[in-house]
C-alpha cells in the first residue's frame, strides 16, 4: 500500500533534482557542439556555420537557464561560475553563426590590414596556376582561365577564412562580455523586484 507513496516520493525527487542539474551538462555539450563545429572547419566559413552556431543558440535559449541570483559576494558563487560558462558558451555560438558573414563583408569585419593581402595572394596563385599549366594555353585556352578563377578564388577565399579566424576569438570574447553583463542586470533586477 506504501508503494505508490514511495514511488510519487521518488519521482517528484528526481524531477526537483533534473530541475537544478538538467541545464548543465547541455551546456557542456553544445561547447563541445561549437568546439568541434570551428575545429573541424577547413578551408574557407560557408554558411553551413551560420546554420549550425543558429541551431545551438537555440538548444541553449531552450534548454538552459541560469540559477537565480543571489547576492553573495565573491567570484566563487555558483551563479557567477554558471553565468560565465553561459557566457562564453553564447559567445563561442555567436562567433560560429558570424564566421561566414565576417569572412565575406569587410564593412562588418573592418581590421585594418587583415584582409588586404589576400586579393594579391588571388592574383599570385592565377600567375602560378598558369605557370604550372603553361602547356595547355595553346589546347584549351578556356579551361586555363577557368582553372586560374577557381585557383585565385580558393587562395582567396582560404586567406580571408584564416583572417576570420585569427580574429574569432575578439568577436566571441566580445559578445560573451556582453552576454554575460546583460544576464547578470536582467537577474539582478529580477531579484530586485520579486
Amino acid at each position: 500500500m506504501d508503494e505508490p507513496s514511495i514511488q510519487g516520493a521518488r519521482s517528484s525527487a528526481s524531477t526537483g533534482a533534473s530541475r537544478g542539474v538538467a541545464g548543465q551538462p547541455g551546456v557542456i555539450g553544445i561547447a563541445l557542439g561549437a568546439v568541434l563545429t570551428a575545429v573541424l572547419a577547413q578551408g574557407s566559413w560557408q554558411w553551413f556555420a551560420t546554420y549550425i552556431g543558429v541551431t545551438l543558440l537555440v538548444v541553449l535559449f531552450t534548454l538552459y537557464r541560469l540559477p537565480q541570483w543571489t547576492p553573495t559576494p565573491g567570484l566563487r558563487s555558483a551563479y557567477v561560475g554558471n553565468l560565465a560558462a553561459y557566457s562564453l558558451v553564447v559567445g563561442l555560438c555567436v562567433a560560429i553563426t558570424l564566421a561566414p558573414v565576417l569572412q565575406r563583408w569587410a564593412w562588418l569585419f573592418p581590421m585594418p590590414g587583415t584582409r588586404a593581402r589576400c586579393p594579391a595572394l588571388g592574383r599570385y596563385e592565377s600567375i602560378r596556376t598558369e605557370a604550372a599549366l603553361a602547356n595547355l594555353a595553346g589546347r584549351d585556352a578556356a579551361a586555363l582561365a577557368r582553372t586560374q578563377e577557381v585557383q585565385s578564388h580558393t587562395a582567396v577565399a582560404d586567406c580571408l577564412s584564416a583572417t576570420t579566424t585569427l580574429w574569432l576569438p575578439v568577436y566571441a570574447a566580445g559578445a560573451a562580455l556582453l552576454v554575460g553583463l546583460g544576464a547578470y542586470f536582467v537577474d539582478r533586477m529580477r531579484a530586485r523586484n520579486a
